[in-house]
């Protein structure tokens, strides 16, 4: 089970993503601009359709589980 929060940027700050585990250790962390060499990055190929689309669907600051084993 992960957990995502996407994060709203200022104007110097880009927008964010943080992949939580289901102890709430942060697993992964990410410009939302580069979302797929985040996933890339941190791992998280096999997931990364189902990452994308749960964060095209999220409004900023919600926090969103989705059913997947890190």
């Amino acid at each position: 089970m992960i957990y995502i929060l996407k994060i709203k940027g200022t104007d110097k700050i880009p927008d964010f993503v943080q992949i939580r585990d289901q102890d709430m250790t942060l697993r992964a962390y990410f410009r939302l601009d580069q979302q797929e060499a985040g996933i890339r990055k941190n791992r998280m190929q096999e997931h990364s359709k189902a990452i994308m689309d749960a964060l095209k669907e999220m409004k900023f600051g919600k926090l969103k589980q989705l059913d997947i084993q890190l």
